[in-house]
């Protein structure tokens, strides 16, 4: 029996021995927000602090506690059937729980995230898996996989013309082999695309890794679990503007408050800021658009209260120089010196000096 069937069946007893005591059963979740957690360093990623909510079966929390359990019944079913179920899937299942049933998904992902939190757990340990694919690879990179028969499968990321392999939603079963120098996780799918129409990790002896967008938990697996593997570099090339900086960057290299519980295994510790930095713009004369207010207002937060910002020096002179010039800039802004610039001239002399690169 696993350790996440084990747990879910012992909290399960817990509540019928409450109830049969004529005691109100309750549950203890972690509070998962950036208020909740504490970045170390040395660890290198989010981790929580302590602070609970508490779900105490009421009159008002009838509903959402009857939600909970249902759900845990099912990730009971999953885990002994050997099966899974994405999480759209899993809102869909809930029609056949009366008026337990979920009016809308997200209310059907915050109960399943709560009971990820509840164990400890990821939610593919529950059997519920994402809708979203991990993210497209190319570049100095054999992956080695299983086939059916569970034999060993070698997927060449060199051999697949003007595509890309596609990271799996688990990864915890590949093993690498590569001689690449670094990695580069890029934000857009447009860069990515540029990057491997022109070869690019031919010429840089590196593996690209397109995000699209904040990267999803496979994608950070797969990214944290390649450099570990031959202790390579991981460097983000995204949108010089705080959604990409306070939500994309940082939640690839320490995770975010609401999986905090887990971001020991989804994060990239060793990651570093290549770009687009907001002294980019200056240096490089990038066309820019000017900041919304939704981009101050997530700039200003990440100063004041997002535990990684607030730590180290440089990312707060950033984000300040970028409130002070008011304005963001895309990737695809070094297009205005040519649709090549980025890998002819931008990319080589980023690369020069790594050292250079923000944390």
């Amino acid at each position: 029996m696993s350790n996440t069937l084990k747990a879910i069946k012992n909290t399960a007893s817990g509540m019928q021995a409450k109830i049969l005591k004529k005691q109100k059963p309750s549950l203890s979740f972690p509070l998962r927000t950036l208020s909740n957690v504490k970045y170390r360093p040395k660890a290198g990623f989010f981790e929580l602090k302590g602070a609970k909510k508490i779900r105490t079966l009421t009159v008002n929390t009838v509903k959402t506690f009857a939600q909970t359990l249902r759900m845990m019944a099912l990730s009971k079913e999953l885990i002994e059937q050997d099966d899974i179920a994405t999480k759209r899937e899993a809102y869909y299942v809930s029609k056949n729980w009366g008026t337990a049933r979920f009016d809308e998904q997200p209310e059907s992902d915050t109960v399943m995230d709560d009971i990820e939190a509840l164990f400890e757990v990821n939610r593919e340990q529950l059997g519920f898996i994402p809708e979203e694919k991990g993210g497209d690879v190319a570049g100095r990179l054999i992956v080695i996989d299983k086939d059916d028969t569970g034999k060993p499968l070698r997927i060449d990321c060199t051999k697949f013309g003007s595509g890309a392999y596609s990271v799996p939603i688990t990864v915890e079963h590949l093993k690498f082999e590569t001689k690449a120098k670094f990695i580069l996780a890029i934000e857009t799918a447009g860069m990515f695309q540029r990057l491997v129409k022109h070869n690019y990790w031919k010429t840089a002896n590196c593996i690209l890794v397109s995000m699209g967008g904040v990267p999803t938990r496979a994608c950070r697996r797969f990214i944290r679990r390649l450099s570990e593997s031959g202790k390579i570099p991981v460097y983000a090339f995204v949108d010089g503007d705080p959604y990409g900086i306070s939500n994309i960057y940082r939640t690839l290299k320490v995770g975010s408050g609401n999986a905090a519980h887990i971001n020991k295994y989804f994060c990239v510790p060793n990651a570093r800021y290549l770009g687009v930095t907001p002294q980019d713009i200056i240096e490089y004369k990038l066309p820019t658009h000017p900041l919304k207010d939704v981009d101050v207002k997530r700039a200003r937060d990440a100063l004041k209260n997002d535990p990684f910002i607030m730590h180290h020096r440089e990312w707060q002179q950033a984000i300040t120089q970028m409130i002070d010039m008011g304005v963001r800039v895309e990737q695809q802004a070094l297009a205005k010196h040519g649709l090549n610039y980025v890998i002819d001239t931008y990319l080589p002399r980023k690369l020069k000096h790594t050292e250079k690169f923000l944390p």
